[in-house]
């Protein structure tokens, strides 16, 4: 799988951090609104865009932070709590990096997380903070035997 869970299997710690970057389509906006139902006309309708003063219409918040999870997904990190502030729009062909970073881990597994995302012009699109639950021993005994392929 990824470097993100061979790392999770050796132990996370507070300072570790992992980037990934996505490329969002049009596609990737139309999906992701069928699946959400949310068919706001920020996202379909130029008239509506040209109303707001956008450059065009734009990916859903929640599809570009959700880059979030793919860290997330690799670490096995149960989630407990997420915050977002969106800063600014991304437009379909933006290219957006995110930096996710464990800030701190108690002795139960308890950590907390920022996430920065920005776009190919370096601006911040995303500011996140997670709360959640990283993996235990066990857990991490389970993830080394999906990275084995068992």
């Amino acid at each position: 799988m990824s470097y993100i869970r061979k790392k999770t299997i050796e132990g996370l710690e507070a300072g570790d951090s992992f980037t990934l970057t996505r490329t969002f389509t049009e596609a990737d906006t139309v999906t992701f609104g069928d699946i959400s139902r949310d068919h706001n006309p920020i996202h379909y309708d130029e008239r509506f865009v040209s109303s707001k003063n956008l450059q065009g219409r734009i990916c859903h918040g929640l599809l570009v932070g959700g880059m979030i999870t793919e860290v997330g997904g690799q670490i096995g990190w149960l989630a407990s709590g997420m915050n977002f502030r969106f800063r600014r729009p991304v437009y379909f062909g933006d290219t957006v990096t995110c930096v996710f970073t464990i800030t701190e881990v108690d002795d139960r597994n308890r950590a907390r997380a920022e996430a920065v995302l920005s776009n190919q012009h370096g601006e911040v699109v995303i500011e996140a903070w997670l709360t959640g639950v990283l993996p235990g021993s066990g857990e991490k005994q389970i993830l080394a035997s999906l990275l084995a392929g068992d």
